[in-house]
């Protein structure tokens, strides 16, 4: 039978544990973490105007003009005219981008509206140069 030979000083080798594979598994880890530590976050900046609360509440301009997003069909809305989609919408505020943008642009969202929706309209108010805009919002309870 063919046997490991003895080394003569095995003693206190024998009986220290082997950290090969612990030290494998901490570079790993260590790895891992330095890899997705450093993701960068995205984000979308948004310039918001300084002023008080009572003055956001409410809107006391006559030259205002309001689009409404609604949720569910008709989607949209332009002065209390309801729409049914973008495709239909879109055209509407291409021929009036003028008196938009001499007038005050009221946003009012309904809660359950999807930001995809606010987005587009957001897109297209930039595509035009239209900047004098106010966004309703309900206050908190």
């Amino acid at each position: 039978m063919i046997g490991r030979p003895e080394p003569a000083h095995s003693g206190w080798r024998s009986l220290t544990p082997d950290i090969t594979p612990l030290l494998d598994i901490i570079f790993i880890v260590l790895v891992f973490l330095m890899l997705t530590a450093n993701i960068p976050l995205q984000s979308l900046e948004v310039d918001l105007p300084k002023t008080d609360s009572a003055a956001l509440s409410s809107v006391q301009d006559n030259k205002a003009i309001t689009i409404n997003l609604l949720a569910g069909t008709p989607a949209w809305a332009l002065q209390g005219e309801k729409y049914e989609g973008w495709e239909q919408f879109k055209p509407v505020l291409q021929s009036r981008v003028s008196v938009l943008k001499d007038a005050e642009l009221v946003l009012a969202s309904d809660k359950e509206v999807t930001v995809d929706k606010m987005l587009k309209l957001l897109a297209f108010l930039q595509e035009h140069q239209i900047q004098a805009t106010q966004i309703l919002m309900e206050e908190g309870q």
